[in-house]
């Protein structure tokens, strides 16, 4: 009689929960298929929720690329203060990272903006003489075949006469649009500035209290799983923190080394060839490097522009120089300052690039690299558990 009471407890349990799997899987259907059924209508709501939480993404973002020089500034500081003000050290670290930062941005926008605004000057003056000295020149090296010279002359007549159309019927009333939207305008950066002061604000919270916060992060991961999952989890965000700051860390000071590596050619260019704007080249340079692999090429384009209108033969010699700059970064350079945070292949690369690029536009550019090496360690060390469960290890040898 006993017996037969837990028989008919263990046959209760296996329907109960058989019935709760089935319920939960139909809930899944349903709940797939509305998504599938309503997917603009959660995309808006998406795009609603990134538009009221924008502030806190501007303010997580500059909090995680700060985080680390202010850690390391706050050990410095809290090492240089007498023991009665040690607990001054993480805020007077906020401080200072805050305010280096901000001179870092203004004495680049101080060294830029002036270049900048003198190279459109020089563009808007010398185009129209050059492109006159170059349709001379082709027709100095066609004469005696009027064939080849009418043609030319049409071409040029037409590429004329569709620059004045397009000035007249897209140019202007595209300004006057804008013209009327100028109020929009105005409220969008306004809109903009917002986001970024309260981004900052939020920084400089999180920034001060990154340490409270991570032992809640912890309490919380404690409290709801069991002590070896929140092990596993923890050292997982370790991992996953520890190749997100890595991969940036390197690779803005990767850039910063190769912007300054052109910087020093264009400095002596401008001595040997007569370049011009070197430090603007070299920003450009630098900056675009930060963008994993198409970067180099992406700066290189506007950079030679600049110096293809004053002089065509620098031109050649700054693109043969940024193609050994580029595959001295790209094999050498690069390689030694980002092994450690990525150890993925060229090709996984270009892979992960490409496909975060893909669904997530230019912010995939960015962060595709990194979050394709989580990923990637993620599924080797899967697979190398599944090879020990079923001693196969020999198969990677």
């Amino acid at each position: 009689m006993e017996g037969l009471r837990y028989m008919n407890k263990d046959f209760l349990k296996k329907i109960f929960f058989q019935s709760l799997t089935g319920f939960l899987s139909l809930a899944l259907a349903i709940l797939l298929f509305f998504c599938i059924h309503r997917m603009d209508e959660l995309r808006e709501s998406f795009r609603w929720l990134m538009g009221v939480l924008t502030p806190f993404i501007y303010g997580g973002t500059m909090a995680y690329l700060l985080k680390t020089p202010c850690a390391f500034l706050e050990e410095k500081i809290e090492a240089a203060l007498p023991e009665r003000h040690k607990k001054r050290a993480n805020v007077l670290a906020v401080v200072a990272v805050l305010l280096l930062s901000v001179l870092v941005i203004y004495l680049l926008l101080n060294m830029v903006l002036p270049e900048m605004w003198e190279s459109i000057v020089a563009l808007a003056v010398a185009v129209p003489p050059k492109v006159d000295e170059f349709v001379q020149w082709v027709l100095k090296h066609l004469e005696g075949n009027e064939m080849l010279q009418n043609y030319v002359n049409n071409a040029f007549i037409s590429v004329e006469n569709w620059l004045r159309n397009w000035a007249t019927t897209d140019l202007l009333p595209t300004m006057q649009g804008m013209m009327d939207g100028v109020v929009t305008t105005v409220s969008s950066v306004f809109s903009v500035m917002k986001n970024i002061v309260l981004g900052l604000i939020i920084c400089i919270y999180l920034l001060a209290g990154r340490k409270k916060f991570a032992k809640h992060g912890k309490a919380l991961a404690y409290s709801v799983l069991k002590p070896q999952r929140a092990d596993a989890l923890l050292r997982e965000l370790a991992f996953v923190d520890k190749t997100f700051v890595g991969f940036f860390g390197g690779k803005i000071l990767d850039s910063a080394i190769v912007g300054l590596i052109c910087y020093v050619f264009c400095l002596v260019m401008t001595f040997v060839a007569g370049f011009q704007n070197a430090v603007l080249i070299s920003v450009i340079i630098g900056v675009t490097n930060v963008i994993p692999y198409f970067g180099p090429f992406i700066g290189a384009v506007p950079a030679a522009l600049l110096i293809l209108i004053s002089s065509p033969r620098n031109c050649l010699i700054f693109l043969i120089f940024i193609i050994i700059l580029q595959q001295f970064d790209g094999n050498v350079l690069g390689p030694k300052l980002l092994a450690d945070s990525v150890g993925l292949t060229g090709f996984w690369v270009l892979f992960g690039i490409t496909l975060f690029e893909g669904l997530f536009g230019f912010v995939g550019i960015l962060v595709g690299v990194p979050v394709f090496a989580v990923i990637y360690d993620l599924v080797r060390r899967w697979i190398v558990a599944g090879l020990k469960k079923h001693d196969k290890l020999d198969v990677l040898e």
